[in-house]
């Protein structure tokens, strides 16, 4: 089978969640005998300012292209956030000379919506995989600028509000004024109907698809509550190596904690404020007395401004190391030299893949209580929650375990088998058959 998958990075550069699993599933279908190609966004920022180019090359035995284009540079800049036309009609020449059985986009973010409807149009079975929540959200996270999370259904006026307050004025006049300022969004008519447009259009586009991937049961449910066709949308969780013939695998998790009388935590990830790092530092300065190390791996130039401040939090505090951005090749020691992983994220977060991988290496997790954390982490089962953004019962979880030498050994008993991308595969070869079998599942309502 000829396949393309489409996402919006792709390593060596770009080595978060989405980004890994569309390598792990490229690399795993060419081991089955499939051929696989990847096309992805390498810069928005690039200096031809109107015209979109791109590279291929190789990246371990992937065939990838690689794009990039000036975004602010565009005709309709905007539009071009979720309804890129360049990329429309790129991809439209690029699969009509490949001619593929079937396309593959991970997440919407950057590849927009136009990617599915030109595939659509050229009569391509398709397939989505939500990983975030980018059609229905222009920061694709749900978390509002003043840090709290929207719920459905989405109000397009306070969308506008909080993407302006994502400049500094407007933000301060935001909090000094909120009434007054929410009364004052409420009349950019122009602002408020780009918004209605865009999240017509990408619930348009997404419905347009054949099949649609949801990786939690949160994010499966939060799109058909928006509109999503319930009957395309497939559960299916991401799967993962199996780690455990590495030869970092010597120390079970509580051997570390009993032998260096020190919990070794870790945090492992991006480096952003939706991410939540502030929440576990401020909860080790609530804790001066405890016996702890935190590893803090993730890349501190991709964000430099927030990395910095994370770094005054943790001025004078060597109990905290920043451990910078680690390879996936060494993901795995670093989860085996830890006691606990702690994702103290403020947004929902979907399937985290770091919850995986630590549940892989046998590592209990400490998770925010909400949205895909919560139905991975069961409580006092095979990790512990605590209310997200509130570093005082962050530090009252992370106590227990100080205080009660038995919890973690318990919660690692807890933890059970990971699926395994051979299981995810399996599943997804099946969604890739039936759905060639019958490639024409649901009339698009964008077809040519």
């Amino acid at each position: 089978m000829k396949i393309v998958i489409a996402v919006h990075h792709f390593p060596p550069h770009r080595t978060a969640g989405a980004e890994m699993q569309a390598f792990r599933t490229a690399a795993e279908l060419i081991t089955r005998g499939h051929e696989v190609e990847v096309i992805c966004v390498e810069s928005i920022n690039a200096e031809d300012e109107a015209i979109l180019t791109w590279r291929d090359d190789l990246y371990q035995d992937i065939r990838v292209r690689r794009l990039s284009f000036n975004l602010a540079a565009a005709p309709d800049p905007d539009r071009w956030e979720y309804d890129n036309l360049w990329i429309g009609d790129h991809l439209a020449t690029y699969l009509a000379e490949r001619s593929p059985d079937l396309f593959h986009l991970f997440s919407g973010y950057l590849m927009t919506g136009r990617s599915i409807v030109v595939a659509k149009q050229l009569r391509i079975p398709t397939v989505v995989t939500l990983t975030d929540f980018w059609f229905l959200c222009r920061r694709f996270t749900l978390l509002r600028t003043d840090g709290t999370l929207s719920a459905l259904p989405i109000d397009p006026k306070r969308c506008v509000r909080c993407l302006a307050e994502e400049s500094r004025i407007s933000n301060l006049f935001g909090r000094i004024a909120p009434t007054l300022m929410q009364k004052y969004w409420d009349t950019q008519q122009d602002k408020i109907r780009l918004l209605v447009d865009r999240i017509n259009f990408c619930l348009q586009a997404l419905n347009a698809a054949d099949v649609i991937i949801a990786l939690s049961g949160f994010i499966r449910d939060i799109h058909k509550e928006a509109g999503v066709l319930g009957d395309k949308i497939i559960f299916c969780r991401q799967g993962f190596p199996d780690f455990a013939g590495t030869s970092y695998g010597t120390l079970s998790t509580p051997d570390l904690w009993a032998k260096a009388d020190l919990l070794h935590i870790g945090y492992l990830g991006q480096i952003t404020y939706h991410k939540g790092v502030h929440t576990l530092i401020e909860a080790i300065a609530q804790m001066p007395q405890a016996k702890v190390i935190v590893n803090i791996y993730g890349d501190l130039e991709r964000f430099p401004s927030y990395a910095s401040k994370l770094k005054r939090m943790a001025q004078g505090d060597k109990r905290i190391r920043f451990a910078g951005l680690i390879s996936p090749e060494q993901v795995s020691k670093a989860l085996w030299e830890m006691d606990l992983l702690v994702v103290p994220s403020i947004w929902y977060e979907n399937s985290p893949n770091s919850i995986s991988e630590a549940f892989v290496h046998r590592v209990p997790v400490i998770a925010s209580n909400l949205g895909g954390m919560a139905e991975l982490v069961n409580h006092e089962d095979n990790g512990l929650l605590f209310t997200a953004g509130d570093p005082g019962s962050l530090a009252n979880q992370l106590q227990r375990l100080l205080d009660e030498p038995l919890l973690l050994s318990q919660l690692q008993k807890g933890i059970e088998p990971v699926k395994t991308v051979a299981s995810e595969l399996d599943e997804l070869e099946a969604i890739y058959a039936k759905l060639c079998k019958n490639p024409q599942r649901a009339e698009s309502v964008f077809a040519a």
